[in-house]
This record gives structure tokens, sequence and C-alpha cells, in this order.
């Protein structure tokens, strides 16, 4: 028995003689891993010309309140999930299009202007986007509203177009 637990005991140290003479190396975490693209990987440089053209013409649709307008930004995968102010969240762009629709149908002028706070980060055939922006509308009922959010948006490159396959937009607690 002890001869056995002498030979597993060599057996686990030459190994870890062995690393321990070759060169050092810089240790990676879990998270860099992820954050830094491999050759093998697609690396590319987020075109924030491209994306600060895209938000810009997303908001112009939404202000349109034309439902087809926005509707050419979104993927159409009914277990999508999009987070809003009101209500907490749609599953997927029909119930989407079906709550914004009756959202829209008490204000008589909405507006929605995006900050120029717009960052962009891509991996590959996704990105993500964050940028704050004000809500400035009248309901029909003569109510003003005014209101500051932040809008997240996950973005996936399908054939030639982006499109926001998740969403997040919320309001800070007044």
């Amino acid at each position: 028995m002890k001869n056995c637990i002498f030979i597993l005991c060599i057996l686990f140290t030459i190994p870890t003689i062995t690393f321990s003479q070759s060169k050092p190396q810089t240790q990676t975490t879990e998270n860099e891993k992820i954050a830094k693209p491999t050759a093998a990987k697609e690396k590319v440089k987020p075109n924030t010309d491209e994306f600060t053209t895209l938000i810009s013409d997303y908001y112009k649709a939404w202000n349109t309140l034309n439902l087809q307008n926005p509707a050419k930004y979104y993927a159409k995968d009914p277990d999508l999930v999009f987070y809003d102010v009101a209500p907490l969240q749609y599953k997927g762009w029909k119930e989407y299009e079906a709550g914004a629709t009756k959202l829209f149908a008490d204000f008589s002028t909405f507006k929605l202007i995006p900050g120029n706070d717009l960052k962009v980060t891509r991996r590959g055939k996704v990105a993500w986007t964050t940028l704050t922006f004000h809500l400035s509308g009248k309901q029909k009922n003569g109510t003003a509203m005014e209101l500051d959010c932040r809008h997240t948006a996950i973005w996936e490159k399908r054939k030639a177009n982006w499109l926001v396959v998740h969403e997040h937009v919320s309001a800070p607690l007044p």
C-alpha cells in the first residue's frame, strides 16, 4: 500500500515539475476568452457610422406612428422577447406590434429623440447597441408626456440586414 501511495505521489509530481519549468504564460479568464476574438473567429470592428445611420432611421420609423415602418428593423421569430417600459414584455414581433398599435392610438403626437451617447459592440454577425433617448408626446386627451429612457438592442445580421432580436427599453424611477 505504501508503494502505491509513493508511486501516485511521483506521478502527480512529475507533471507539476515539467509544467513549472516551461515558459510562464499569462492566464486568461473565461471572460477574456470570450472578449478577445481568436484568429479562427471573425474579428470585426464595429462600423459606428453604419449603426449611427441605422439607429437614426430606426427612431424615425417609430416616430411615424405607423408600425409597418419600424417592423423592417425587427426579426419576426415568435419566441423573441422585447422588454418595454409598459407593458413589461412582448413575446415576438406580432405581440409587440399589437401592443404598440394600441399605445399609439392614444397619442396625437409622439417623438423619440435619440441621445448622442450611442455605443456599439460587435462580435461577428451579432452587435449590441446602447443609448439614451427622450420621448416627447401628447396624448389625445391633452396630457403631455416627457420621459428620458434607456435603450439596449441586440442586433443580428441576417442576409444583408441588421435586425433587432432582443430589445430592452427602460426609464429611471422618478
